[in-house]
């Protein structure tokens, strides 16, 4: 059904004519004939429509005066332009009332603004410092591009859907993965590129990679220069549109427009049977504080996308330590990130998101946590969401901190207490295995009480926020001098232990140490109940030179090298094979769906023992322990598994159970070389004795046959 063909004469040429259009959808919406535009602003008291030829055009060809009597309906603002075709560009310039101080409009007709809704952006005239204060930007300014999205061929594509409790996440940026020469990619840093890698990801075993943040962000910042290097925002968790892919993560952006080549890689991945998750930045924007550009929300609705400062509204709230925040439970904005989130499933077929500061979601228009926040609620009723993961980062900059008790039954949250926990007992924190023993079992003391499950944690070590997995074990401190903040940038307690040297050594024993203590955490990730999830590079020892917060370098501190899959190919190796372990249909012990319950098999065995260097006598309330066990059973024939962690410095003798009918066989001992460190299926050695050495620092693992 085409516009209503109500007419009336622009202020400028006439190439194009123009009807009433329609409210939706929101956006920029192509047909046969033309264009439908609609955007809402509730305040504005003038719209009006910058049409161009193309987005590198500095004027437009038309602009078209949108009507209040005739081209709103409430605070909607729509118009159809007949004859307009997908690749146009467009802007807007919208005023209104100014009352920065009052109610926190901050309406400016100089800005020349994108649509909030666009599927694409042009940045080839962009300037963001014309963005600032009160010029005229036109000349320079962001342009949208109209896009039709309905034309392209999934080839019967859709969302994979795996259960959650067989899922494996592979942290990693776009950008940084394959951009290194190294990776000798044919279009590095790209979605394409991504693309090239398939085979690397299939090989390695993950089920499904985490996408730091791809919707459209400036990259044009910069933030400061050290030694001559100009640093930007190279993480992208400072969005500007929802609905766009990144550009610059495309291979052909004037060819292939980044709605396809994002789509060409979530299809190929798809086809790999890997799932694709997207972070998403739903709590702030780039437009920061007061002093911040104006791109697109502040010069459409400042006052109700924002939380404001309520005594002075020209000062934005900021709960996200990013300048701004979202009033995300605004109806309007709800809607906006429900329509996004529904964009990226229908459209893009994601599979999964993952929330930055998701905490913020939480807060009612005042900032105060709600107990049932609409868009959380929404969000998690959504039946277009149905079956899409959802994973909330449950804390926000503000202290607000929801770890096991983040609104909703469908939300997973990083498990930042599986992180420290682990990370303290590995390095060698005595008193912790009461502590391990639960975040192992699925963090049944945050989530059970509440109707939670195990899959509602995400277990990790490490993420891109933070140390690598090898230099958790090589630094004791930070080292983030090439940001340009005199290293004052970056959390100080990393719960880190640099094995004796500070930094890169030539000392094979204490580089064998690192070796087993990356071993040692690898292994309790992936036995773990819950969701696993890996930082990309942490396989093969990537590192980032001490850097826990490089958020700014776009370059090979940040970045993927290929190089180390051959230098630390027995890293690889190991993660490789206990991905396998673990996903092996004969292990399912290790990825339940539901906490334990005290079940017993066949054997007499119950579903989860716990153990200390004697079966059943558990060090729960020595605070000088370090050595942990459990017994997981398997039922309907598949294997039982026995696990022994021993974190103290000195080889221990631990006592094995014994299974009627069945013998044990080691399958994984971190104090062994490559490759006797972990074995393939078929390869086992029996463990002919009632017990077993383990050497200090290292983890042993048997299986039943």
């Amino acid at each position: 059904m085409i516009a209503t063909t109500f007419q009336y004469q622009a202020e400028t040429t006439t190439k194009y004519e123009v009807e009433l259009g329609r409210t939706y959808p929101l956006g920029a919406k192509p047909d046969k004939y033309g264009v439908n535009f609609s955007i809402f602003s509730e305040h504005a008291t003038s719209v009006e429509l910058l049409l161009f030829e193309t987005p590198d055009d500095p004027d437009p060809i038309q602009i078209i005066q949108l009507d209040p009597k005739v081209n709103k309906t409430f605070f909607l603002w729509h118009i159809y332009v007949r004859g307009l075709k997908p690749g146009a560009a467009y802007a807007y310039r919208v005023d209104g009332p100014q009352d920065l101080h009052g109610k926190g409009h901050r309406f400016n007709k100089n800005k020349v603004l994108i649509d909030p809704y666009s599927k694409g952006n042009s940045t080839t005239l962009w300037k963001r410092t014309d963005a600032l204060g009160t010029i005229d930007n036109l000349s320079t300014s962001m342009r949208s591009v109209v896009i039709d999205i309905s034309d392209y061929d999934w080839e019967g594509d859709r969302p994979l859907n795996r259960p959650m409790n067989d899922t494996i996440i592979y942290e990693m940026h776009v950008r940084g993965f394959t951009k290194s020469s190294s990776s000798d990619c044919k279009h590095p840093g790209t979605f394409s590129g991504v693309i090239e890698k398939i085979p690397y990801l299939q090989e390695l075993g993950i089920t499904a990679v985490e996408l730091l943040p791809v919707f459209d962000f400036d990259e044009t910042e910069v933030l400061r220069e050290v030694n001559g290097n100009k640093l930007k925002d190279y993480w992208g968790y400072n969005p500007h549109s929802f609905f766009a892919p990144e550009v610059s993560y495309c291979a052909s952006p004037r060819d292939k427009n980044p709605i396809t080549e994002f789509r060409d890689m979530v299809k190929a991945l798809h086809k790999a049977g890997i799932e694709v998750i997207l972070d998403v930045v739903f709590n702030h924007t780039g437009e920061g504080n007061h002093q911040g550009p104006t791109i697109n929300f502040k010069g459409f609705f400042n006052s109700i996308f924002y939380h404001l400062v309520p005594f002075d509204k020209q000062y934005y709230m900021d709960y996200s330590g990013c300048g701004n925040t979202i009033n995300c439970n605004h109806p309007l904005i709800q809607k906006l990130i429900v329509d996004c989130l529904e964009f990226w499933v229908e459209e893009m077929h994601v599979d999964g998101f993952r929330f930055d500061e998701a905490s913020i979601l939480s807060r009612d228009q005042n900032g105060v946590p709600m107990v049932h926040p609409p868009v959380v609620w929404q969000i998690e009723t959504s039946e277009v969401l149905a079956e899409t993961k959802i994973i909330a980062e449950a804390w926000d900059a503000a202290g607000l901190y929801q770890i096991g008790y983040f609104p909703g039954y469908r939300w997973a949250e990083w498990n930042g207490r599986f992180r420290d926990d682990v990370r303290r007992f590995v390095k060698g924190d005595p008193g912790l295995v009461g502590a391990v023993a639960w975040r192992m079992s699925g963090s049944a003391d945050l989530y059970q009480s509440s109707g939670h499950l195990p899959i509602n944690s995400i277990n990790f070590i490490t993420c891109h926020d933070g140390f690598t997995l090898n230099d958790l074990v090589s630094y004791n401190h930070k080292h983030n001098e090439a940001n340009g903040e005199n290293n004052r940038d970056g959390i100080n307690d990393n719960l880190s232990w640099n094995c004796g040297v500070e930094g890169e050594t030539d000392n094979p024993h204490i580089d064998a140490l690192r070796r087993r203590q990356i071993k040692n955490f690898a292994t309790i990730l992936l036995l773990s109940q819950g969701v696993p999830m890996i930082t990309y590079g942490d396989e093969v020892r990537r590192t980032q030179k001490g850097n826990n917060n490089a958020y700014c370098q776009d370059n090979e501190i940040s970045w993927f090298d290929w190089d180390l899959v051959d230098k630390n190919i027995d890293i690889y190796r190991f993660f490789k094979l206990l991905i396998s372990f673990r996903k092996c249909y004969c292990h399912e012990s290790l990825h339940r769906r539901h906490f334990f319950n005290g079940e017993v098999n066949e054997r007499g065995l119950a579903d989860i023992s716990w153990h200390g260097l004697n079966l059943h006598r558990p060090a729960w309330e020595d605070p000088h322990a370090r050595v942990l066990a459990f017994t997981l059973a398997g039922f309907k024939g598949a294997a039982d598994i026995h696990v022994m962690f021993n974190m103290y410095w000195d080889t221990l003798k631990f006592e094995i159970p014994s299974v009627p009918g069945r013998k044990w066989y080691k399958v994984i001992d971190t104090a062994q070389p490559s490759p006797r460190d972990i074995v393939e299926a078929g390869q086992e050695t029996l463990v002919p004795e009632n017990f077993s050495l383990v050497e200090g620092r290292s983890s042993v693992v048997l299986i039943s046959k």
